[in-house]
Order: structure tokens, then sequence, then C-alpha cells
């Protein structure tokens, strides 16, 4: 089960100008940008005249052109966002009222509603992710009839475990986006912790978020809530071939995949989970087994689905990133600040995502401690210039 990044060493280049970039002289019109709606990645060109309390809008590319050729002989430039850099040239969606529903409490819109249960022919990879979500989901019923302290505490530092040094640490901030660095026995030690996760190998993790980075809520998103919450919850994990379909194989891992560690994982990759499964049946019998496994996977796995979904969901942006993308609270506090989401697809170098000092943020906390005791190097963090570029306000 992938779960998802892009790994630039270098700030993101957004081509997403928002108006408090541009500088109006009295007197002199000056060609501006105005965002289209979400909808749309494709940026409208407005005309501003100081003199004019309203910009003119030219609506259509024809008295667009016809303007540019009569008082300028400028180019007219193409703008895209990256993640729609394909969809480019696609008519605008249609965005007649009533034609698609909003997600509860929100103003996202699901514009392409997608169902992966149905009217599709499921593969042995599909059955077996669905299995596999299904039997822990079981499992965990178990729980209040298995409780004993032991294996509640066991649960608890397995969760700290595999999701803080494991998916949010390890697979997201280190691999996904290579924000610090590690000495290889440390990396490959927290790694993995994250294939205890159950959430897949590090090469299909890694794969998968950084095409979600590549093209967010487009088409081409492996998961979007704008095919749904739910599918951008969890459905989306039972089509493994959308992935590939959409965006292509793993060859945007390549630094993974030529690691020897990362090549046994990837072949061994179920066998580990289940060398846990069995050790913990073997310390503290069923109880063990029920917390340590089938309450502490469901757990952490739906606080990571929660950031591919509530946080494109429901909360804040502060930076202009040109998705849906949001700053959660909740989420932070559940995943170890990985709901300061906004903030990261607005920076996804930076290896601190609670970027104010009231964001708690778990994993940047073990990040400084790391590179406070020499571990961790190269530590990236976006710079004041950079901030001021992506500022909403």
């Amino acid at each position: 089960m992938d779960l998802i990044t892009s790994p630039p060493s270098n700030p993101k280049t957004h081509h997403c100008f928002p108006l408090h970039r541009m500088f109006n002289r009295p007197g002199r019109p000056v060609l501006g940008f105005r965002p289209l709606p979400q909808s749309s990645k494709v940026l409208n060109f407005v005309h501003y005249d100081s003199k004019q309390s309203q910009p003119n809008k030219f609506l259509t590319s024809t008295k667009l052109f016809s303007h540019l050729l009569t008082n300028s002989n400028r180019t007219v430039p193409t703008i895209s966002t990256n993640a729609a850099l394909s969809e480019a040239t696609e008519p605008e969606a249609d965005t007649e009222p009533g034609k698609y529903r909003r997600i509860l409490l929100s103003d996202v819109i699901v514009k392409r509603p997608r169902n992966v249960f149905m009217g599709r022919e499921w593969n042995l990879r599909d059955m077996a992710t669905a299995g596999v979500v299904l039997a822990m989901h079981l499992l965990s019923l178990f729980a209040p009839f298995q409780f004993n302290w032991g294996a509640f505490w066991v649960a608890v530092a397995l969760y700290v475990v595999t999701g803080l040094f494991g998916i949010t640490l390890s697979y997201h901030r280190n691999l996904s986006h290579k924000s610090f660095k590690l000495p290889k026995w440390l990396e490959y030690l927290f790694a993995y912790c994250a294939v205890q996760a159950l959430q897949g190998s590090p090469i299909d993790w890694v794969s998968t978020h950084r095409y979600h980075h590549q093209f967010c809520d487009s088409e081409r998103d492996p998961h979007s809530p704008v095919e749904g919450f739910w599918c951008s919850h969890i459905s989306w994990l039972f089509d493994t071939n959308s992935v590939a379909e959409r965006c292509g194989g793993s060859n945007n891992a390549g630094d993974l995949e030529k690691q020897p560690f990362y090549q046994l994982i990837q072949k061994t990759y179920i066998a580990h989970p289940i060398a846990l499964g069995v050790l913990l049946y073997a310390m503290g019998g069923f109880p063990f087994l029920v917390w340590g496994m089938g309450v502490r996977i469901i757990w952490v796995y739906h606080i990571t689905w929660l950031v591919n979904s509530a946080c494109h969901v429901w909360g804040k942006q502060a930076w202009n990133t040109c998705d849906l993308s949001r700053n959660n609270w909740w989420v932070a506090l559940l995943a170890f600040g990985e709901g300061w989401h906004n903030n990261h697809h607005a920076f996804e170098y930076s290896a601190r995502h609670g970027l104010n000092w009231w964001q708690l943020d778990m994993t940047w906390y073990v990040v400084k401690f790391l590179q406070a005791i020499g571990l961790a190097t190269d530590v990236k963090l976006p710079t004041e210039a950079h901030k001021q570029r992506m500022a909403l306000n």
C-alpha cells in the first residue's frame, strides 16, 4: 500500500503568480495575472489601469491577443503549473451549478467522482491489498476483549516507532524529499521501522508520494479529494494499477532502486510484518497481536491517510501553492507534524513542517536532536526570501 512525494533539493518553482507581486505604476497599464478557481490550473490575464477602479477582464483569447497586438509588441507568455502541464490546453471543466457535490464543511468540489469498487476488473494485487486492510480492521475488533496494559503500551510504542521514526521521518522527509542526510546504517534502520507500518516498501511508497507532489490535485494525482473524500483517504489503494497508468512506474525512485538494501526489502517486504506479528504473539499471546498489530496498524493507517484526505479538504492555506493543501492542526497532532500540509507543499524540501513556533512538529524535533548530536546533516529549511515569494498576503 503505497503512500506518497518529490525529492527536489532546490526550492520548488511555482508558475502561479499572486497579485501582490505585481507593481502598478500610476498612469501606466500593467499586465497582471489572476489565478482561476481551483477547477482550472491555467492562469487568466487581467489588464489593470491605475485610473480605473475595476480591471478590464479579457475572457477570450481572441480579445486578449487583439488587445496585445494593438497596444504592444509583447509576446504573450503561456503559464501553467507543474502539476497540470499536460492539461494546460484542455477545455476548462464545466462548472455548471448543481453538477458537482461539495465535501462536507469544505469548499472542495468533487469534480471527478471515482468508484474503484465497481466497473473494473480486480487483479490479484488489488485483492491482496484490500484483504490486508480488511484483516487488520477485523483483528482490531478483538481489542476490547483482549485488553491489558502491556498490550496497550506495546501498541503505543510501535505507533511511535513505525509512525514517527518510520513513516514521517524516514519514508517522507528523508527518503521522499531528501530534507536531510543520515548515516546509511541509521537511514536503513528508520526505513525498516516504516516497513513495519505495513504501508508498502520504501520504493513503492516514495515513488507514489513523489508523483503526488508532481501532479498534485490534477487528473494524474494518485489520490485527490476532487475524486471524492473516501477515494483520497483509502479506496485509491485498491486500484494498484492506477498509479502506473496515470504517472508511470517507479523510475522516479531510482535513487532507492539502485541500493541493495531497498531491493531486498522490495522482494521480501511482506515477510517482515509477518515476522513481527509472530514475535509479538510469542511475547504476549493474542492480546499483543491484537494491539501491537491490528489496533496499532489501523491507527497509523488512518492518521497517514488523513494527510492525503483531510489536509486537502479542511484547514487554512498560508502559501500560494496552487493546489488544495491545507494546514490542519488536529492532523498535525496525530501525525507528528505532518498536518502542516500547506507549509509542506510550499516548501517540499524543508525538514521542518511546523514553521511557526506554535505549530507542533514532533518529527522536526527529532531531526533537530539528530542534527545536534551530529547524526543528521544537510538539514534543509526554507529561506526568508522563499517564504516571501510564496506568501499569499
